[in-house]
């Protein structure tokens, strides 16, 4: 949903009730905004990660050898090494 969706009277409402709100409240509200963060995160990465199947090859840049869990956003097909 992008804030342009959010018509001006919901939005200020909100920012009303926002002010409105006690510590718990809104520790309760931060609790809730992250929770969604990372869901909307999760979902992309798992949109981005569907365009590769186990058998590809990837390729990221690293700057040594170690083991990597690397973020599908960052990754993208390898092109065949000859």
């Amino acid at each position: 949903m992008n804030p342009g969706n959010i018509k001006i009277i919901d939005r200020l409402s909100a920012v009303e009730t926002i002010k409105r709100l006690n510590e718990e409240g809104l520790r309760f509200l931060n609790n809730l905004i992250v929770e969604r963060f990372n869901l909307i995160s999760q979902a992309r990465a798992t949109s981005l990660i569907t365009r590769f199947t186990k058998s590809d090859r990837i390729t990221f840049t690293a700057s040594d050898s170690h083991h990597w869990n690397v973020s599908p956003s960052l990754i993208r097909e390898a092109e065949d090494i000859q």
